[in-house]
């Protein structure tokens, strides 16, 4: 089963973000992503000092990100495991460097409550969770009582396990219904549904068939009556289908991005900023029918 490859209407949402009213519909919406850690899969560490990522927080905000995610564990497959303090040593100043010069919204990628209150308190407006509220209990409620919007992503498994023979009936199907429990999961700790935003988890616990076929099928996820997030950007399955390295991945990123955006997603988590803010502008035109 396969939905169409473009979409009639794209529902639109609108989040309230520090006071702020955040549309997500009319146009996509661009995240940039900075990896605050040494071990990145996509740029190795590149910017694991604070003053660099900073800088190349900024470049994004430069370039037309919307959003700036700023993470500080590398969530590839046999990354090392980061304590919350150190999570939060390398994320706090990146954070709060951004806040300091620039005005755009910044996201903190965390799955830890400790970690996600102190860059909360260094002026990160929303978190991304990819456990979808699932590794620690006190996520859910701290990010209740700070009324910020929250990421809720699909993961099976944890950071070990998750990439061992990773098995589905119906992929969008059970990630749907994964979707489903994991917005109930945060409902019942206190965050009204208004403030969620759903991702399919594109290469968390899915090879490189899974990732395709949930891109192809992306479009059921309206269903769940959330904005739609995804992160395509530079994953394991463009390299399957090119074999090709990371670093040599921008094409195919594009490709998926197109792909994103035709099918209805509302934000798309990238890299390269600039180029994908392209592919995001002539595919919104598409839909849209005008520039």
């Amino acid at each position: 089963m396969a939905s169409p490859a473009l979409i009639a209407t794209r529902p639109s949402y609108t989040l309230e973000v520090r006071g702020r009213r955040l549309t997500l519909g009319p146009r996509t919406l661009v995240m940039g992503i900075v990896n605050a850690t040494p071990d990145s899969f996509s740029d190795g560490g590149s910017f694991a000092e604070a003053e660099r990522a900073v800088a190349h927080g900024l470049s994004l905000f430069e370039a037309g990100a919307d959003v700036v995610d700023v993470g500080g564990e590398s969530t590839r497959p046999g990354g090392a495991a980061v304590g919350p303090e150190e999570e939060t040593r390398r994320v706090v100043p990146v954070i709060e460097g951004l806040r300091r010069r620039a005005d755009g919204l910044v996201s903190v990628d965390t799955t830890k409550a400790q970690v996600a209150r102190a860059a909360l308190d260094a002026g990160a407006d929303l978190v991304n969770d990819v456990s979808g509220f699932r590794f620690d209990p006190e996520l859910g409620p701290l990010v209740a009582r700070c009324g910020v919007p929250a990421v809720v992503m699909h993961l099976r498994g944890d950071f070990e396990t998750m990439h061992l023979a990773p098995a589905y009936r119906d992929v969008m199907g059970e990630i749907a219904a994964e979707l489903r429990e994991s917005l109930a999961r945060a409902t019942r700790a206190g965050l009204p549904p208004e403030r969620l935003i759903v991702d399919p988890g594109i290469g968390f616990a899915k090879d490189a068939n899974h990732s395709l076929e949930a891109l192809r099928r992306l479009g059921e996820l309206h269903g769940l009556g959330r904005p739609i997030l995804v992160g395509p950007s530079r994953k394991s399955f463009i390299g399957k289908v090119l074999e090709l390295p990371a670093s040599e991945r921008l094409f195919g990123s594009a490709a998926a991005v197109a792909a994103c955006v035709l099918a209805g997603a509302h934000l798309v988590r990238v890299h390269d900023v600039r180029e994908m803010l392209q592919v995001v502008r002539v595919c919104d035109a598409i839909l849209g029918g005008a520039p």
